[in-house]
């Protein structure tokens, strides 16, 4: 019984910190587009882009 004073309690801080986590990254919309993460591994559109090499009219 005497464990119950104690761990209820910590149940409960440990209960609100999850809902003040989860009511946060909703309100500041964590979870609003959950393919755009899985999908920009997938290109590489980071990388810079190369100049095409110049053609030189020398040799006329």
């Amino acid at each position: 019984m005497a464990s119950l004073l104690i761990l209820l309690p910590i149940a409960l801080v440990f209960f609100g910190l999850l809902a003040f986590l989860f009511w946060w990254s909703v309100e500041h919309d964590q979870f609003e587009d959950l393919d755009r993460e899985g999908q920009r591994i997938l290109f590489d559109e980071d990388l810079p882009q190369r100049k095409p090499k110049e053609s030189r009219d020398d040799d006329a």
